[in-house]
């Protein structure tokens, strides 16, 4: 066996201090959402932190795990599979040499998606935060014809806040046609809408947009009453318009890992 050397001792430290800067941020985060929830009125019970690991190992997810952290956030099909299939393959072989058993995580898909990756999404997704197009939606609804092991997975409808009509995402006025065609869909459970406030300075105009796109939503089914909204620059505005849904990447993991 080798002999430990100086630079070993460096690296155990430098991960050691990796893990309490994570650990440190995670619960920074925790802490502010909790402060502005009792700010705005909110129970925090009724907030679901998603943290986006897009762009980090599998290693991060583990960790977070461990700080019992349950809800992950993708956005690109390819970094999403494999990092699913080696998070889900690390947790296996701990249980099978007798380390403390983490369960699974909860993978939300919070990107845009195309519809040739439906399939792929559909194996280890939870959730789809961006369903934002009729062709998508035909997409969701074929592959759950086929596939008929697959669970129902939750959607959010993609919110377009501009007056762009080509941009991603459903404007408000067509919200209640779209909605009603997701609702009919079988497979799918409509959970709410996901917007992304614009970099302008007009977060709160956004998020009341957003706010207002749910509550049109929720008089067509009530069920639907969530809000996937807020990210690491603007979730506790986002929390005084109702969202319920954070999306948080960098104020939790830190800089971005490596590029797919």
């Amino acid at each position: 066996m080798a002999p430990h050397t100086d630079d070993d001792h460096t690296d155990d430290a430098s991960a050691m201090s990796e893990l309490e800067q994570l650990q440190s941020r995670y619960s920074a985060v925790q802490q502010r959402i909790s402060e502005a929830c009792a700010l705005h009125g909110r129970n925090r019970d009724d907030i679901t932190l998603v943290v986006v690991s897009k762009f980090h190992p599998a290693s991060l997810v583990l960790n977070l795990l461990a700080l019992g952290q349950q809800q992950f956030g993708e956005n690109k099909d390819q970094e999403a599979s494999a990092k699913a299939a080696e998070v889900a393959e690390a947790l296996a072989s701990s249980a099978l040499v007798g380390h403390q058993a983490l369960v699974l995580p909860e993978w939300h898909f919070v990107g845009q998606l195309q519809s040739n990756k439906v399939k792929s999404v559909l194996r280890y997704a939870s959730a789809i935060h961006s369903l934002d197009r009729p062709s998508l939606l035909q997409a969701l609804i074929k592959e759950q014809a086929k596939e008929t092991e697959l669970q129902p997975i939750g959607v959010f409808i993609e919110l377009n806040l501009t007056d762009d009509a080509n941009r991603g995402g459903v404007q408000s006025a067509n919200l209640e046609a779209f909605a009603t065609d997701v609702l009919a869909a079988p497979g799918l459970s409509l959970l709410g809408v996901m917007g992304v406030a614009s970099l302008d300075g007009q977060e709160q105009r956004d998020f009341g947009a957003i706010q207002s796109a749910s509550e049109q939503l929720q008089r067509l089914s009530p069920e639907a009453k969530f809000i996937s909204a807020g990210m690491s620059n603007d979730f506790e505005t986002a929390l005084g318009f109702g969202a319920t849904h954070l999306r948080i990447g960098t104020a939790i993991t830190g800089p971005r890992q490596y590029l797919t």
